[in-house]
């Protein structure tokens, strides 16, 4: 079984990602969390539980990590200097640590804008702080897929996406949904190097993602 490191494993989509994992016969969840505190949820869980700080030192977050799945986020809406420290700062902190570890695959949860913020002044620092984080994981020469969701709602998820390097449209997609892509890529020939958009749409996730990857 692949351990698989979750950063951001405490939030609302992290926590979905490791129930994923946790009923997977290929991975073992790593939960990456904060305070030590948080570890109640994860051992109730059985889940593997890692402390570590994306404002500090992470390397030893990643020791016998296969793959990672980085799911943390600002929200958007923490003020500028937090967004840069852990959307930007502390992606890129976890990214040189796994490219260190030697890790086989980085799964990114980014967001769509963040090819060109400039679009969007409301969420500008936030998308660039994730534009720049991106554009780090591309040239670190780890194996990648990054996916930039629309806006995330915590409606059921129906397992049924649109996807494409480029959605010419806005729109939404739930959190079920995009847990699931960010597990479904973890698989080594999947949508490997690639960015990819998701909304919610009519095509089953599995046949959507191997389209993709094409």
């Amino acid at each position: 079984m692949e351990k698989i490191l979750i950063v951001g494993a405490t939030g609302d989509t992290g926590m979905r990602i490791v129930e994923i994992l946790n009923n997977s016969q290929s991975f073992e969840p790593v939960a990456m969390i904060r305070k030590e505190e948080q570890k109640g949820v994860f051992e109730d869980m059985d889940v593997q539980w890692v402390l570590a700080n994306l404002e500090e030192n992470v390397d030893h977050a990643l020791k016998g990590i296969d793959k990672v799945i980085f799911a943390a986020g600002s929200g958007g809406d923490t003020g500028e200097e937090k967004t840069i420290a852990v959307d930007q700062k502390g992606a890129i902190r976890v990214i040189d640590a796994a490219k260190k570890a030697k890790v086989k695959k980085f799964v990114m949860l980014s967001s769509m804008g963040a090819d060109d913020p400039s679009q969007h002044k409301k969420l500008q620092v936030y998308l660039e702080a994730k534009q720049k984080a991106d554009e780090h994981l591309m040239d670190s020469g780890i194996p990648y897929t990054i996916l930039r969701p629309g806006a995330l709602t915590d409606d059921l998820g129906f397992a049924k996406v649109k996807l494409a390097e480029k959605l010419d449209e806005q729109g939404e997609i739930s959190r079920d949904d995009v847990a699931f892509l960010l597990v479904m890529s973890l698989a080594d020939p999947l949508v490997k190097n690639k960015v990819i958009e998701a909304l919610e749409g009519e095509e089953p996730i599995k046949s959507a993602l191997i389209e993709a990857s094409k």
